[in-house]
């Protein structure tokens, strides 16, 4: 028996679907047909960065897509406190308007981590997307400029998050339940 169960569904896959789509919209408006370059961060925001690409798509929305690679979980449940940049993205951000897009916004060190560096990389204005903010555990002030959903303080998985690189492939977002 696993030490913890993922059975409590907080966001189901049709919420996802919806707001993926709005946010699409939402951001098409604020961009004004400019282009912008796509900076997922992986792993965690592969499935909702894929979703938005396809609304993105859909509302004729012109996109460049690369990713960086930011770390400070490891296997554990608790960020280290140290983001380290694992993987820069190869497209060259200088004067571009730029769009981060993450699966979480918990403790806010990695996004501000990744928009001081792609400012430092001369991006014209860099944004930020997550799918969920956990504000409860900010330790740096930040926020993101779009928000799919708040979540509670709770540990959650699924449409790409995962706990110890398993249940990144649950269409929905459960909540971990740790048992004995």
């Amino acid at each position: 028996m696993e030490p913890h169960h993922v059975h409590d569904v907080l966001i189901p896959e049709t919420d996802l679907e919806g707001r993926v789509a709005e946010l699409a919209a939402g951001i098409g408006r604020d961009l004004d047909g400019r282009e912008l370059v796509l900076v997922g961060i992986l792993r965690g925001s592969f499935m909702f960065l894929a979703d938005l690409v396809r609304s993105f798509h859909r509302h004729g929305i012109r996109t460049r897509i690369d990713f960086m690679i930011l770390e400070s979980y490891g296997s554990g449940t608790e960020s280290s406190g140290t983001v380290r940049l694992a993987r820069d993205c190869s497209i060259d951000v200088a004067g571009q308007d730029v769009l981060v897009v993450d699966d979480i916004l918990d403790t806010g060190r990695t996004l501000s981590h990744a928009v001081r560096h792609l400012e430092s990389r001369g991006a014209l204005r860099v944004r930020t997307c997550v799918l969920l903010d956990k504000p409860s555990r900010r330790v740096v002030p930040f926020e993101a400029d779009y928000v799919g959903f708040p979540v509670p303080d709770v540990f959650v998985v699924g449409y790409g998050l995962d706990y110890d690189h398993y249940y990144r492939d649950l269409p929905w977002i459960s909540k971990v339940t740790f048992t004995g």
